[in-house]
């Protein structure tokens, strides 16, 4: 893909803004195009085609223009264009969402469709025009979402794949192939090693299935300063083990894995924009599965670093999961900070719907900057809270911890304090991802599938951080 700026819109296949109530085109009536939020118009000018799309008539926001220029990228495409220019002129401190919302439009998951269905190339060229001067002072900006959306891309490309061709083990040499196209280093903890270093709750989950877990570490280190840890949650399917889910919907829990593939997308965008932030990638996969070997309703499970947990429903594994992830990363790395990403809870999905993730943590001042950034980012989050009848709910007779309640009430906010035991003092993020991770409809500049959920959102983070700190 080449991404230019340009001075001025070239002739061609072209994406054009228009504000409500002030596009006039002889020929086009008002009752068929007069700008309004996101309604389109195609209009043929020579060789090329334009698609006018409407801004509406409020505020012109970052996240409208990318929701804008993914709307007509996606229909120019569906029309076979192969090489689309957006004139940003009006906006040109924004065409970096144009950008962002563009790239990610032109993205499809075709693998799959037979060569006679699939809807033509990839787009081979974007051109983005700001007009005279304009170029200069956007270029960084632009190739800095450029980055991003293949990043997003990236995670959306890998997310979408089926759980027989992406298993523990192939995600693993997917995070050792990224490690060496983006300068990252990289290691791969196997059964054997998870068992010598007493990752109890990875085992335990990964015992069902023919496909073993793995652990994957990722670092991206510019400075030797103490660094930001990612830790996310990439169970390839999850069939809910002994306590199975309903069959009805259970084809998505492909989708389980997005947390630990929203970290590898963080740790590409990381590296290959230069950040000089530390900043380390921990990636818990498994396949929960039911058979003979499987863990059960009842066992009690000795977790990374001693923490015991009992297990009273198999289908809450993620935490499991994170209890190791977690306790490793905290007790190795020391970070200054971490993150958790995980589809975690449907208990979120009832709280806040599809669109927006849970957003926990004790820092109210990092949880009000985690907002703002992802209405930025396109990536919403809501504060969801912690407490200490979280905590009691799931404390156990047995054990140190329940992985369940036993209630319905609460259940994302109980998911986030079983976390926090394997948390100490860190200070931490948890994201439950569980909503926005894929869309079962297609949105302005997303199509049907996996969204690439958290990677936008904490690279703004970084970005915002690195501009903090003395260089």
């Amino acid at each position: 893909m080449v991404v230019t700026v340009e001075d001025l819109p070239q002739a061609g296949d072209r994406v054009v803004f228009a504000r409500k109530g002030e596009f006039a085109k002889e020929g086009v009536l008002r009752e068929e195009f007069d700008g309004g939020k996101l309604a389109t118009l195609i209009w043929r000018e020579g060789r090329g085609r334009i698609v006018y799309v409407g801004l509406g008539e409020g505020p012109v926001t970052g996240d409208l223009l990318r929701k804008a220029a993914g709307t007509g990228v996606k229909l120019l495409r569906r029309l076979g264009a192969e090489e689309v220019y957006i004139d940003c002129t009006a906006f040109p401190e924004r065409a970096d969402f144009a950008v962002e919302g563009a790239l990610l439009a032109s993205y499809r998951f075709e693998d799959f469709r037979m060569p006679e269905a699939r809807k033509g190339g990839p787009l081979r060229a974007l051109g983005v025009a700001v007009g005279k001067g304009g170029p200069g002072k956007v270029r960084a900006e632009v190739e800095r979402a450029t980055t991003l959306a293949e990043a997003v891309n990236y995670v959306r490309q890998l997310g979408n794949q089926p759980a027989n061709v992406v298993t523990p083990a192939v995600l693993a040499e997917k995070a050792r192939e990224l490690a060496t196209e983006s300068r990252l280093s990289c290691q791969v903890l196997g059964p054997k090693e998870l068992e010598e270093a007493g990752f109890g709750g990875i085992l335990a989950v990964g015992k069902g299935s023919d496909n073993p877990p793995r652990l994957i570490v990722l670092e991206h280190r510019p400075t030797a300063a103490p660094p930001i840890v990612v830790v996310g949650k990439a169970v390839t399917f999850d069939s809910g083990g002994i306590s199975i889910k309903p069959g009805e919907h259970m084809d998505e829990m492909k989708f389980d894995k997005m947390g630990g593939c929203a970290v590898l997308g963080v740790m590409r965008a990381a590296s290959r924009l230069g950040l000089p932030v530390p900043l380390v990638g921990v990636v818990a996969s498994a396949e929960n599965m039911p058979s003979a070997r499987a863990y059960r309703p009842g066992d009690l499970i000795r977790s990374y670093g001693g923490k015991t947990i009992e297990v009273l429903n198999t289908d809450a594994e993620g935490r499991i999961l994170l209890a190791d992830a977690v306790g490793y990363a905290v007790e190795r790395f020391a970070p200054r900070l971490l993150f958790d990403l995980a589809t975690l809870t449907g208990a979120c999905i009832v709280a806040l719907g599809r669109y927006r993730a849970g957003l926990f943590s004790p820092d109210s001042g990092l949880r009000d900057r985690l907002w703002q950034l992802g209405e930025e980012a396109g990536e919403p989050v809501w504060p969801l809270p912690l407490g200490e009848e979280f905590a009691e709910a799931i404390q156990s007779d047995v054990a140190l911890v329940k992985n369940v309640s036993g209630a319905r009430e609460g259940g994302g906010s109980v998911g986030a304090a079983f976390i926090q035991h394997w948390v100490g003092a860190t200070p931490w993020v948890h994201l439950d991802i569980a909503g926005p991770a894929w869309v079962s409809r297609e949105l302005p500049y997303l199509e049907k599938g996996v969204t690439g959920f958290g990677v936008r959102l904490l690279i703004r983070y970084l970005l915002s951080l690195a501009n903090q700190e003395p260089q």
